[in-house]
Formats: C-alpha cells, sequence, structure tokens
C-alpha cells in the first residue's frame, strides 16, 4: 500500500508535465474569417408598428381597468398574431399565379398556331401577360431580345416561377426548342386544359378549407369578446388576477393559440416538388 501511493503521485505527474508540454506546443492559428456584416433582428412594416401601437395602448387600458399585468403583453400579440392566424393562407395567391401560367400558355398556344417561331411568340406574348406573372414574362423576354439562348432563358424563366407547373410548362417549351416541330401549340393547349384542371380542383380544396376556417375566426372573435366583457365587469374571472391564475391563463391561451397555429399548417399543405434543376449557364450569366 505504501509503494502504490508514490507509484500512483509519479504517474499523474508524469501525465500533467504530458498534458503541460501537448497545451504549449503551438498550433497553426484558424483563417479569420471576414467581418459579417449586421443584420436587422426584426424589420417591422409600417402596417405591423400601427397595430404593435395600437395594441400595446389597448394593453394599457386593459391593464388599468383590470389590473392585468398580462394584458400589455397579451394585446399587442393578440393585434398583431390573430389577423395572420386567421387569415386565408398562401395557398389563394397560388391559385392565382396557376391560373395565370394557364392564361399565358393558352395565349402561347394561339400565337403559335399563326405560324411564328417560339422565339417571336414568346415575345408576342408580353402585352398580354397576367399581372401575377408579367413580372417573370417580361424577363424572359428581355433575355431572348439581349440573344440569350432560347433553352437557358426558358430555364431561367422556370427558376423564376418557382412552381412544378411552371416547370412543366418551361420543360414543353425547351423540348420545342430542340424539335421545332409543328405540334407544339396543340401540346401547350393540352397543357392549358390540364392546368385549368388542376385550378379548378384547388378552388375546389381551399373553398372546403374555408368553412371550418371560418368557423375558427368566429369562435376566435366570441371567445375573445366574452373574456373581455368578463375581466371588465364579471367576477367570474375573479381567480385570473392572482398570480397563479395569470400563469394558467397564459397557459389556456398559449394552447389556444397552438391550435390554431396546427390548423393553419394543416391548411396550407406542401406544394409538389419541382423537377427542372437550375441551368449552369443561366446561373452563370446571372
Amino acid at each position: 500500500m505504501n509503494a502504490l501511493v508514490p507509484g500512483l503521485a509519479g504517474g499523474l505527474i508524469a501525465a500533467g508535465l504530458l498534458a503541460i508540454g501537448v497545451g504549449l506546443r503551438p498550433t497553426a492559428e484558424p483563417p479569420r474569417q471576414p467581418p459579417q456584416p449586421r443584420r436587422r433582428l426584426l424589420t417591422l412594416s409600417p402596417r405591423t408598428r400601427v397595430l404593435v401601437l395600437a395594441g400595446l395602448g389597448l394593453g394599457l387600458a386593459g391593464w388599468l381597468l383590470t389590473g392585468w399585468v398580462l394584458a400589455l403583453v397579451i394585446a399587442p400579440v393578440a393585434v398583431v398574431g390573430l389577423p395572420v392566424l386567421l387569415s386565408a393562407p398562401p395557398a389563394l395567391a397560388q391559385i392565382t399565379r396557376l391560373e395565370a401560367m394557364e392564361e399565358w400558355t393558352r395565349s402561347l398556344s394561339g400565337v403559335l398556331t399563326v405560324g411564328v417561331g417560339l422565339e417571336q411568340a414568346l415575345v408576342a406574348t408580353l402585352r398580354s401577360a397576367p399581372a401575377p406573372i408579367s413580372g417573370e414574362v417580361t424577363r424572359l423576354v428581355a433575355r431572348l431580345r439581349a440573344r440569350w439562348d432560347t433553352e437557358t432563358a426558358l430555364r431561367a424563366f422556370a427558376d423564376e416561377l418557382d412552381d412544378s407547373t411552371g416547370d412543366l410548362i418551361a420543360a414543353n417549351l425547351i423540348l420545342g426548342t430542340r424539335r421545332r416541330g409543328a405540334g407544339l401549340a396543340s401540346v401547350l393547349e393540352g397543357l392549358a386544359e390540364s392546368v385549368a384542371a388542376d385550378v379548378r380542383a384547388r378552388r375546389q380544396v381551399e373553398a372546403d378549407r374555408a368553412k371550418p376556417r371560418s368557423t375558427a375566426r368566429w369562435v376566435t372573435l366570441i371567445s375573445a369578446s366574452v373574456l373581455v366583457v368578463l375581466a371588465l365587469s364579471g367576477t367570474y374571472v375573479e381567480p385570473y388576477r392572482t398570480p397563479i391564475g395569470q400563469v394558467i391563463l397564459v397557459v389556456l391561451l398559449t394552447a389556444y393559440v397552438a391550435t390554431l397555429i396546427w390548423m393553419r399548417r394543416m391548411a396550407n399543405g406542401q406544394p409538389p416538388p419541382r423537377f427542372l434543376g437550375p441551368h449552369p449557364d443561366a446561373a452563370a450569366l446571372r
């Protein structure tokens, strides 16, 4: 036992000296990263700023009238967040863009039946391009006039549309540029009919989804109105004035908001994935 203690101590000293030697050994400094520009963490639009100020005013009034300190937080969050959660999802804007693609494809098919080339037909559709995709069509025509390769310009056009239906339209046009056949107009007409059927199906789905969304909107408005009335005049919510009651109120409201977020995510859905990858020439020319 007496010999074990000095041996253990000597081993620890040797290990310590080895660790000191490893630590003092010079190492190459990692390359310094260039200073990153400071990004603004939060950028509020003028409308959001007005809503935040209105919410703070309502929260301050609610705190003075009811004694609920949480009104300073609940009111701004409700004024800013509830319109976003209860508003129409972005699927309606996607349907509008799909409808614009269908209209533009049908117009392009009609121009091609006259007998002009594909590039001339694309330029001719600029004046009648629907508003939701007029910017993309304008840039496509500008690239063609700048002597871009037609396939490269069409791939850049698909990247700007950023939609699987846009990829389908661009892919058919790319095939038309390669083969230069006479059947492109009929192909585009059939594609426009397919997109129109897709638009009708999506509108029907959104009409079905609008019913539970409207129910949730009315339930939320009624619940908020009842809560405000009871907080101002009733004794039913007296337990929520205590610190424990405030905590319980926060938990209940958080669960309600989480339910609204969950419902909105279920209604949004996932867009179909794109299949037309970016063209290296288009990326190099940008």
